[in-house]
């Protein structure tokens, strides 16, 4: 069977466009392969896995960048296989193109986003999987895209946040540095606990339990008000997870303990009484 000119020039054109649509979905095949291996490599899922996120939130960063890249090449490519739209693929590739798309973002507040993106990926104020207090919340970073990022809440919401967020306002980030974390504890009682008894009680709490780390234990008197004495319970923990758990075991155990031993020690209101009058 023989294909006229005119045949021969679509069936040719739609090759052409089929190998390059091809040759693009292999090549983002190839850049997930390459990422699931380096998830591997680097497993967050251990305890101290600082080092792991630093580099999972470049790789994250860096395969969608990439997608995008690929994704305007083949378009590119594509429309230079036609003659009446040679001019907008040959634009795309010198430039022109990116740069009016660039100029559209910029007048959409999103070249600001994109900017913040490369800045985070690299300096990296945020990783995925840091623990963050934001907007009130705490959760943990999900993902980390081009312009938003999304951050799973305790409660299973999801917060999304514009990626310039975390450039230009204040938040809380637990995990900076490292995951461990001070867990503090405070009962309101009265002045006639004796807090040697207290602080015994919680070494014993501790010193028992596997989620603290064994280094800070400490039980003061923070604050004393006109019906209450303040007591504060400090304990580490390997990170904060641990140190919510532990604090509601302390703060359970403690009352407990105060309720069982000294019961007129819980915080009261006094009256007096004049018998004059």
């Amino acid at each position: 069977m023989k294909f006229n000119q005119t045949t021969h020039t679509i069936v040719s054109r739609i090759t052409e466009i089929a190998i390059s649509i091809c040759f693009a979905i292999i090549v983002i095949r190839i850049l997930y392969v390459f990422e699931d291996y380096l998830y591997h490599r680097f497993d967050i899922t251990k305890e101290n896995n600082l080092r792991e996120r630093k580099i999972r939130t470049q790789i994250v960063f860096i395969r969608k960048l990439l997608i995008t890249l690929i994704i305007l090449i083949t378009t590119a490519i594509i429309l230079l296989s036609f003659e009446n739209m040679r001019k907008i693929g040959a634009g795309l590739l010198t430039g022109v193109g990116i740069g009016g798309i660039i100029i559209g973002f910029a007048a959409q507040k999103s070249l600001g986003n994109l900017l913040a993106g490369f800045q985070i990926a690299f300096t990296q104020p945020i990783r995925v999987d840091d623990v963050l207090i934001v907007e009130g919340e705490w959760g943990k970073v999900e993902e980390i895209n081009l312009t938003y990022v999304v951050v799973a809440i305790w409660d299973k919401r999801r917060l999304v946040l514009p990626i310039n967020y975390f450039i230009e306002k204040p938040f809380q980030n637990w995990t900076r540095t490292t995951a461990e974390i001070l867990g503090t504890v405070f009962i309101y009682i009265d002045f006639t606990i004796p807090v040697g008894s207290l602080r015994q009680k919680l070494s014993e709490l501790l010193h028992g339990h596997h989620l603290w780390d064994g280094k800070v234990n400490v039980l003061q008197v923070t604050d004393l008000k006109e019906r209450t004495m303040e007591i504060r319970c400090l304990m580490s923990c390997r990170n904060s997870g641990n140190a919510f758990d532990l604090r509601c075991y302390v703060r359970e155990e403690m009352i407990a303990f105060i309720k069982e031993h000294y019961p007129d020690s819980l915080a009261k209101t006094r009256i007096s009484l004049d018998h004059d009058q």
